[in-house]
């Protein structure tokens, strides 16, 4: 399980005193035990992606503002974490197969305009999980749909 593999790099990012890896894994913790807290269930391994995928995407969103910024130090401190938390998640979809797959999902959906979209991007979600960004799965959806 995921809940394993996370503490047992926890205690290895201590004892090799990569203080990073051990930040990322203690935040990634800390934000799965807010959640099973707060909706009083236990995550499963899918769900504990959903959480990983969203701290990702935190970050990515994050860095856009420090490259602007011209914050160097940050910069490469957001880079490793996201490539630290990116161990976790599926290995991501190419442009190419994300786009073969909606294009299976508007099919299997029968969708016809965009009107249909958001029956497409549940469907999509549902389908395509933490294996390729949100915004991603929406953009080619509606450029499958114009």
């Amino acid at each position: 399980m995921l809940k394993e593999k996370l503490l047992e790099d926890l205690k290895n990012s201590m004892k090799d005193k990569n203080i990073i890896r051990k930040n990322v894994v203690q935040m990634v913790r800390a934000s799965i035990l807010q959640v099973e807290k707060d909706k009083q269930i236990e995550l499963d391994d899918n769900k504990i992606i959903e959480v990983i995928a969203k701290e990702a995407k935190k970050r990515k969103d994050s860095l856009a503002d420090y490259e602007k910024a011209g914050r160097e130090d940050l910069i490469s401190q957001i880079k490793e974490e996201i490539s630290i938390l990116e161990e976790y998640l599926p290995k991501q979809l190419s442009a190419e197969e994300l786009e073969a797959k909606v294009k299976e999902i508007i099919e299997e959906v029968g969708a016809t305009s965009m009107k249909d979209m958001g029956n497409v991007m549940k469907a999509a979600k549902e389908k395509i999980g933490a294996a390729a960004d949100g915004r991603a799965i929406n953009e080619m959806v509606k450029k499958l749909l114009n």
